[in-house]
């Protein structure tokens, strides 16, 4: 049985349980008007039974979330019960004892539904006017001392019904804002693994294809090698999407999973490898301090600086021929920086397009509590900067 299969049929003990203590308590407030031996005992006691019954219209059904018919409900109840109580005065022939078991229960499961369910502004106003009625009960069947003991056992049921109900109300936009929270989170997490992976390899497939149209007549067998380049990035590029559909798909995946590969700084050669087989410029990497025991988050997020920079030198650095790759590492952190020497105005481009990229690694690289940056270098070119602190937890 699933949890909302399961929350469905405790909602509905519930609402079997309620009506049958207003059932209980109806009987009860027909036998005592029974025992006045009166005829207006009889009819108020069946008064205040319809009474209760319309409370069930309010507090039965299951109502939506900020329900602005939840409030109206609420006061045409209130302000049955409050004529009642004023008629009953005015006759003159109200009753000593008893005064409306089932109708009081029924009062306050309307505030505490009301309180929980009802639209904010006015929900306030129902539940004072619920209040209000719910302590003027006892004047119905009470008087002098017995009525303030009684209205101040009333007083107290309101009070907890409306606390009760406001704090679940509290709890349930707590869980909203989580909900959306996550929800936000996963979006750009999906948005940075697309962009990662589905660019990087198809704009390898784009410079690629385009190569190989300039030395077709040139070097045919350049051209079959290109070929088999742009087959190897379609295949990979297909293999991460089913992947992603897959996550996406199964309901039971853990809500962890990895959307695409964890490639990490032991992948940087293959990765300079198929970035240097598709022709100019030509990346070379440096590494400097040991690499071992590098958290996965930090080496799979030092990884995608490098991949993004990559992506966008072949994209937008206009005459580039020589690219470094610098990891450096101190007892601290680690520090990831890729220059080329293209054209400085090559500066104007990523700026005209939606630069998700660089806003995708500026968020994995805040998350672990480091720092980014990419620029102009100062003597041309392009600068990616990158600081990741191997211990990420005590740098936040």
């Amino acid at each position: 049985m699933t949890t909302p299969q399961i929350r469905r049929l405790w909602l509905r003990l519930g609402q079997v349980a309620g009506l049958t203590v207003m059932a209980i308590l109806g009987i009860i407030d027909v036998r005592y008007g029974m025992l006045q031996l009166s005829l207006d005992g009889l009819v108020l006691s069946l008064v205040r039974v319809g009474l209760a019954v319309a409370t069930v219209r309010v507090w039965l059904p299951e109502h939506p979330q900020n329900s602005r018919r939840l409030p109206s409900l609420a006061l045409l109840l209130a302000a049955a019960s409050i004529a009642v109580t004023v008629a009953t005065l005015t006759a003159g022939f109200g009753l000593t004892g008893v005064w409306g078991l089932a109708e009081t229960c029924g009062l306050l499961a309307s505030i505490y539904v009301v309180a929980r369910r009802g639209a904010p502004r006015s929900s306030v106003a129902a539940v004072l006017a619920l209040g209000l009625a719910g302590i003027l009960l006892p004047l119905r069947g009470a008087a002098d001392d017995t009525y303030v003991i009684a209205a101040l056992l009333v007083a107290l049921g309101v009070a907890g019904a409306t606390a009760g109900g406001a704090y679940l109300r509290f709890l349930d936009r707590g869980r909203e804002q989580v909900l959306v929270t996550m929800r936000a989170e996963q979006r750009a997490e999906f948005a940075r693994e697309l962009h990662d992976f589905i660019a990087h390899h198809v704009t390898g497939i784009v410079v690629q294809a385009q190569g190989a149209r300039f030395i077709a007549e040139q070097d045919p067998q350049r051209v079959i090698l290109a070929l088999e380049q742009i087959e190897q990035a379609g295949a990979e590029t297909m293999n991460s999407m089913r992947r992603m559909v897959g996550v996406l798909r199964d309901p039971h995946a853990a809500p962890d999973a990895p959307l695409t590969p964890l490639a990490g700084l032991t992948e940087l050669n293959p990765l300079l490898a198929g970035f240097n087989g598709s022709g100019a410029p030509v990346a070379h990497l440096h590494v400097d301090g040991d690499l071992d025991g590098i958290p996965v988050e930090v080496s799979t997020t030092a990884y995608r600086v490098v991949m993004e920079a990559l992506t966008n030198i072949r994209r937008h650095a206009a005459g580039a021929r020589s690219v470094d790759v610098q990891i450096f590492r101190d007892p601290e952190s680690l520090f990831v920086r890729v220059t080329d020497d293209g054209a400085t105005p090559r500066a104007a481009g990523p700026r005209r397009q939606h630069r998700y990229g660089l806003m995708g690694l500026t968020e994995r690289v805040h998350a672990l509590g480091g720092r980014f940056s990419a620029g102009p270098g100062a003597v041309g070119g392009w600068v990616v900067d990158a600081a990741l602190p191997l211990d990420h937890e005590a740098a936040r």
